[in-house]
């Protein structure tokens, strides 16, 4: 007969074990990349949980899944962190830097490397499974690239600072590489099963719903796939800019809802596409100012942040008319926003996370990283915005090199939050993946 103890403590083990009611195991959240997490509005910041502090630079967004944190650094390592306490289970190292989410799937990581190989990692221990080798991962270039000098000389883009993130579909991997191919591999054994050209590097993370895959390319083109097959559906055609190539190509990825599917473009609109067809049913333009971030989406209205201006709108999903906008004291916002409750969470080159009231349009609290704290006065103008001509010297490419790394010592929030439990994960550009206490 068993005693009252060993009841107890059976449902309380059971409890621990089923503890994490929520999990974000891919890049924003799920297949469709709503960037909507679950839990009610969280109004207010607790603390810190606990840091991990890496060996380089994390801009990848986490992946929670069980009770794991996957988080990859630019030292080429893939972390796994406890998700109560946040020490180390274990590390993998790839050749190069890791700025691809990772997503979680049948016991296994997947995420893919600066050295050229996608990486399939078993999620308890972090042995290697199989890696997929594309043809090499790099910036998208061009010649006198944002205005900068040299006129003659082909740059790589400092602003390009992401890889595609996998995402996993019935036994399939998707991504896009640098080397102009959208990959679908065999998630079991990195078998190719198909890949599609496009015309130029792919550094978004493909969007998959009803059998489609949806993915932009720096060709200026949005391409839906049939997923099973990789056969081009359709294509559509964004802005381009063939003088200093500024306002061109799609670095932000696709989210896809209710028969439409939202994405930002460098070319400084936000549009939305019948998922069917692709055909244009709205672009909404930002000022000249990038969209890189990935929409989130939930309620018929898209929320998306801009570079330059530092604005962030909620937009009507089926007209694409401005409910309102946000000021974020221009700094520009790389991070895709997270939805949780009444909240947007965005992260910011600032190395801040503003964290909105939906119903109030008013910021409820702002959490900064170390390196924000210690040195955001250098790089801050008198108003809180911005001080970009103190990073930026002279407008040769070297200095705007320079003047990048300058703002990311600021331990800039260029990963996308992640909310699940009642915690907010953040990475940011000074080595620290943040877990923060929430409550509603």
């Amino acid at each position: 007969m068993r005693s009252k103890f060993s009841v107890v403590l059976g449902a309380v083990l059971l409890m621990a074990e089923t503890a994490w009611a929520a999990d974000a195991s891919m890049f924003r959240g799920d297949l469709g990349h709503s960037g909507s997490y679950g839990g009610g509005g969280i109004a207010h910041l607790d603390g810190t949980k606990w840091t991990y502090h890496g060996g380089g630079q994390f801009i990848a967004s986490p992946a929670v899944s069980g009770n794991t944190v996957y988080e990859g650094g630019t030292d080429g390592f893939l972390y796994a962190l406890d998700r109560r306490t946040g020490a180390l289970k274990w590390k993998f190292a790839t050749g190069d830097r890791i700025v691809s989410s990772p997503a979680v799937a049948a016991g296994t990581v997947y995420f893919l490397s600066y050295d050229g190989n996608l990486y399939a990692v078993a999620a308890a221990n972090g042995a290697l499974k199989w890696k997929f080798a594309t043809g090499g991962e790099r910036r998208f270039a061009a010649k006198h690239l944002h205005g900068s000098k040299p006129v003659a000389e082909t740059m790589p883009d400092p602003w390009d600072c992401y890889l595609s993130s996998p995402a996993i579909w019935k036994g399939t991997v998707y991504f896009g590489s640098s080397d102009t191919y959208v990959y679908a591999v065999a998630a079991e054994s990195g078998a190719l099963r198909w890949k599609f050209k496009t015309g130029d590097v792919v550094h978004a993370s493909p969007a998959v719903s009803g059998g489609t895959l949806y993915i932009g390319s720096w060709d200026t083109y949005f391409y839906a796939l049939d997923a099973v097959t990789g056969a081009e559906k359709w294509r559509f055609k964004t802005g381009d800019d063939e003088n200093i190539h500024n306002q061109t190509g799609i670095q932000s990825s696709a989210a896809v809802a209710d028969g439409t599917v939202y994405f930002g473009s460098r070319d400084s609109h936000v549009y939305a596409l019948d998922a069917a067809t692709g055909a244009k049913r709205w672009a909404f333009a930002t000022a000249n100012s990038w969209v890189n971030n990935s929409p989130a989406v939930r309620g018929g209205k898209v929320y998306a942040a801009t570079s330059d201006t530092g604005l962030i709108y909620e937009l009507d999903a089926r007209t694409g008319k401005p409910d309102f906008s946000v000021s974020v004291r221009k700094w520009p916002v790389f991070a895709s926003p997270a939805l949780s409750g009444d909240m947007l969470y965005a992260g910011l080159f600032s190395g801040e996370v503003e964290a909105l009231d939906l119903k109030t349009h008013k910021s409820l609290w702002r959490f900064a990283t170390e390196a924000s704290r210690k040195n955001a006065p250098a790089l801050t103008a008198a108003d809180g915005n911005g001080n970009f001509g103190a990073a930026f010297s002279s407008d040769f490419y070297d200095d705007s090199v320079a003047g990048y790394v300058r703002l990311l010592t600021l331990g800039s929030i260029l990963a996308s939050p992640v909310v699940a439990d009642g915690t907010l994960y953040i990475a940011s550009t000074d080595g620290t993946l943040y877990a923060l206490s929430l409550t509603p």
